[in-house]
């Protein structure tokens, strides 16, 4: 059984983790928070100290921004030098986007670098907050209500689907675009309009769209058929699916929502990557019980 960890670096969702393991009655250290107040209940030390006294180790998401770790709460840059990967050496580490950090620390031990943004149970619950934090900023900056409003989702995968049924919920007309048969079989089945995404062209325009598809879809031409007056939120990963350069030609206001789980509810983000990395560590074998 684990007793200790380290976290360095970090948002809050970081610190809401941290309060998890905490809670559980784990010893936590952290490292790159001195921006913070002393009085928290945690105890506050170097990015060296954290990890050396620590039995196992957390990073955030992602872990590496820059070339350096992701530290928003830290003073000063945090790099992965020489004396921080000794202090590493030999401790799991977990960590989001673990390419990142192999690419500017390849003398850590990859087999014992462990990535929860990969995790089937993450990414579930993860589109559930981003879901929310991209409704949160439809209803914000949408001059009409959800409600009635002709919305699209484009993409059915884990947050297409969460944020369609979301929606719906909130009685907007939902179009729900996809490639697959299978999917647009299922959007059908729900009770939304399915379109083929080769297909957007032929539809009206829209009051709202959400891309959820990591390749570019919005082009200049497709915007100024169905986006001339709509919102365009982009849920996807960098560089995203929409141009955002043809959206400030045509004056199409576009956000590239990222990270809406860190923004809009850290502490659920937070606890999912306690429970993620709390279920890494009981399928290893090595702790019978964390919480």
């Amino acid at each position: 059984m684990y007793n200790s960890v380290g976290f360095i670096g970090g948002d809050k969702r970081q610190l809401f983790c941290a309060k998890a393991f905490l809670h559980d009655g784990m010893k936590v250290a952290l490292g790159g928070f001195d921006m913070l107040k002393s009085d928290t209940e945690m105890e506050i030390t170097t990015p060296l100290e954290a990890a050396l006294c620590s039995e196992f180790i957390v990073l955030p998401l992602p872990c590496v921004k820059g070339g350096k770790l992701n530290a928003p709460f830290s003073k000063s840059d945090i790099v992965i030098d020489d004396g921080l990967i000794r202090a590493m050496s030999g401790k799991k580490i977990f960590c989001g986007m673990k390419d990142r950090l192999i690419s500017v620390a390849p003398a850590l031990n990859k087999e014992l670098v462990y990535d929860y943004s990969l995790r089937e149970e993450f990414a579930v619950k993860n589109a559930l907050s981003t879901a929310e934090g991209a409704v949160e900023i439809a209803m914000r900056e949408f001059e009409g209500t959800i409600s009635s409003a002709r919305v699209l989702v484009c993409g059915y995968g884990r947050i297409g689907k969460v944020l369609s049924s979301m929606l719906k919920a909130l009685n907007a007309d939902v179009t729900v675009s996809a490639r697959k048969k299978s999917d647009l079989a299922w959007i059908e089945l729900n009770g939304y309009n399915a379109v083929e995404t080769k297909s957007l062209l032929e539809k009206s325009p829209f009051d709202i769209i959400f891309n959820t598809v990591p390749a570019l879809v919005f082009d200049s031409y497709l915007l100024s058929h169905i986006a001339k007056n709509a919102i365009v939120i982009d849920l996807a990963s960098y560089p995203g699916g929409v141009d955002f350069e043809a959206c400030s030609r045509l004056s199409i206001f576009a956000i590239h929502a990222l990270s809406l789980p860190g923004k809009a509810a850290p502490k659920t983000a937070g606890e999912t990557i306690k429970e993620t990395i709390t279920n890494m560590l009981e399928e290893d074998g090595r702790c019978q019980k964390l919480a």
